[in-house]
């Protein structure tokens, strides 16, 4: 807090030093997991600008560098007025409040139907159009000495992320694996990326979040982590972004825009770009559920469990359309991926009215957080049934173990504490909807974590689903990074 307030009163007296006058309005802005910061700050004349602070010195050189770069080759980036590069702290223009994605949501909500919105189109085939200049014209002009972690998207980047896949979503979500086989088809994938043309400006985090939208037009943020890299992951970043869930004939259409954009500042051999292009896409969501995983179970923030379903969807429409390399392993802990995700959590659209929040956890890691802000919803007490933890045979296993499931479902006092938990949520469920309620949790909490709260959450989302119309249901599992280490299994 203190480095915070000492950052804040820095970016003001930047702000005093650059404009000649004191800011009358400062306001903190969302980081969305990032430990950079943001607020915007006005001045006695209704100037508004962003001041921004980062916190890793080598990150900030990159950011400056690359936008002053940027802003000389007339792309369309925040201009930076002011900067205290020692402090970590600048002054730069501020773009508004609206995303690409803020935009897309909107649009869908005033549509009618499921289909994309079609006033959505052409922005996302002006920002496909704006890529390559970043990319190519980017690549020639940018000084990636100052490229931060590294100068280029080479083998150690990529195995960095794969392994951030591996370590905290594989093993936090307990989906099981073979770790040398997999370690090895994670190396087939480095080569096979590698032998991509690598020259050119890769932007690393090209998502709709880091587009801004003023007067109709695209602006980019957040380049900081740029490097050398391949034409591929950029437009695969945006195309198949988790919760923006484009169409995939609209996918494809918005990438053969981008091609023909791309051949008026540079040579491209089709076939051999699109050889590597679905690996390359595959990568990007692999990193994306890395982060989902780091965020949600490891920092227990359940929104960002919201995406994986749809980057479950994404992995399932590249698998349909062939696994680009032979890689057995990975191959099937994706289709476990699928299995387990693409199918659970149904999409919100217009016929999705109500959102019901069910989890497990353990008493004495405290109550679930409210993440609603209605401070509704139920919490059941597991404690009364047996607690197959007791019995050493399931001390290591969990409520998703079929072996955990048979004994439970054997005792007659879960049989009867599970249809008064049905028949209370039924009710609730037809009475939120009838009244047009947006919200409901229900949670269910045992000793650890670990047996019964999970089994009980898993079977509450599959009858909920199966039962009622008009249900959007997010099934979490707090105590995940808490439970035994499973790796001998796994490993076997």
């Amino acid at each position: 807090m203190e480095s915070m307030a000492r950052y804040e009163a820095r970016v003001r007296e930047l702000f005093t030093e650059r404009f000649g006058a004191e800011p009358v309005e400062t306001k903190p802005l969302a980081s969305d997991g990032s430990p950079r910061r943001r607020i915007r700050l006005v001045g006695p004349d209704g100037r508004s600008v962003i001041g921004g602070y980062g916190p890793d010195d080598e990150e900030n050189r990159a950011f400056f560098s690359f936008s002053r770069t940027f802003a000389e080759l007339g792309l369309p980036v925040p201009e930076i007025y002011a900067s205290d590069e020692a402090a970590g702290v600048w002054l730069e223009e501020d773009l508004g409040d609206a995303t690409l994605f803020d935009t897309l949501g909107a649009t869908r909500r005033e549509a009618d139907g499921d289909e994309f919105p079609e006033a959505a189109v052409p922005l996302y085939r002006r920002v496909v159009e704006l890529l390559p200049r970043f990319q190519v014209e980017g690549a020639a002009a940018v000084d990636f000495a100052v490229a931060y972690p590294r100068a280029a998207f080479d083998r150690q980047s990529i195995l960095w992320d794969l392994n951030y896949f591996k370590y905290h979503f594989l093993k936090l979500a307990h989906v099981p694996f073979h770790e040398a086989r997999l370690e090895r088809d994670f190396g087939r994938l480095c080569r096979f990326l590698l032998k991509a043309d690598a020259g050119f400006f890769l932007y690393r985090d090209f998502q709709s979040r880091n587009v801004m939208i003023r007067d109709g037009e695209p602006w980019f943020i957040d380049y900081q982590g740029g490097r050398r890299g391949a034409l591929q992951y950029d437009v695969a970043s945006l195309l198949y972004d988790a919760k923006a869930d484009l169409p995939t004939a609209l996918r494809g259409a918005l990438l053969e825009h981008y091609l023909e954009a791309l051949a008026q500042h540079h040579e491209v051999d089709r076939a051999r770009f699109l050889d590597r292009y679905p690996a390359y896409a595959l990568v990007r969501i692999l990193q994306a559920l890395g982060a989902y995983g780091y965020r949600g179970f490891y920092e227990r923030k359940p929104r960002f469990l919201q995406s994986v379903p749809y980057a479950a969807r994404n992995i399932e429409e590249l698998l349909e359309a062939g696994f680009p390399l032979r890689a057995p392993e990975m191959e099937s802990v994706l289709r476990r991926i699928v299995d387990r995700w693409a199918r659970r959590s149904a999409q919100p659209d217009a016929a999705s009215t109500l959102t019901v929040q069910v989890g497990s956890f353990r008493y004495a890691g405290g109550y679930p957080e409210d993440t609603t802000g209605h401070g509704g919803g139920h919490v059941f007490d597991c404690r009364g049934v047996p607690n197959p933890g007791r019995e050493s045979a399931f001390r290591d296993l969990t409520g998703l173990d079929e072996e955990v499931v048979r004994f439970l479902e054997a005792c007659p006092e879960c049989e009867a504490f599970w249809g008064r938990v049905r028949d209370l949520t039924d009710a609730q469920v037809r009475e939120y909807l009838r009244r047009g309620f947006h919200g409901l949790s229900v949670h269910f909490g045992c000793t650890g974590g670990q047996h019964r709260s999970v089994y009980f959450a898993e079977r509450l989302a599959r009858h909920l689903e199966g039962e009622h119309d008009g249900l959007r249901i997010l099934l979490t599992h707090r105590e995940r990074a808490d439970w035994p280490s499973r790796a001998a299994s796994i490993r076997s």
